[in-house]
Parts: structure tokens; C-alpha cells; sequence
């Protein structure tokens, strides 16, 4: 099951390294070096973003 995952995975980097001209190693340098950490973090900022909110309408009085 792994390996067929893994397959999967790499026959779909090498489908986008072919489609945007760059070899497998360039395409997973940009898929694992530099897209997944900006993501990561963006969404580590989301996070920390959503709860700075949910603390400001917590300390709102409630409408009744």
C-alpha cells in the first residue's frame, strides 16, 4: 500500500516536472523546499490570525 502511494507521488512529480520543463529533483526542490514551508507558514499565520479574533469577539458583551 505504501509503495503504491509512493508511486503515485512520484509519477505525479514527474507529470509536473514535464509540464513546466524542469527535471524531477528541480520540481521536488520547489514542491518540498520552498512551496510546502511558505504554505506551512502561511497557514501557522492563519491559525494565530483566527485566534487573536475569536479572543477580541470573546471579550465582546453578547447581544441578547
Amino acid at each position: 500500500m505504501i509503495d503504491q502511494i509512493f508511486d503515485a507521488c512520484v509519477r505525479l512529480l514527474v507529470v509536473l516536472a514535464n509540464s513546466f520543463g524542469l527535471t524531477y529533483k528541480a520540481i521536488n526542490v520547489w514542491v518540498f523546499v520552498i512551496l510546502w514551508p511558505i504554505v506551512t507558514v502561511g497557514l501557522i499565520a492563519l491559525v494565530f490570525l483566527q485566534q487573536l479574533q475569536i479572543r477580541k469577539l470573546r471579550g465582546q458583551p453578547k447581544i441578547e
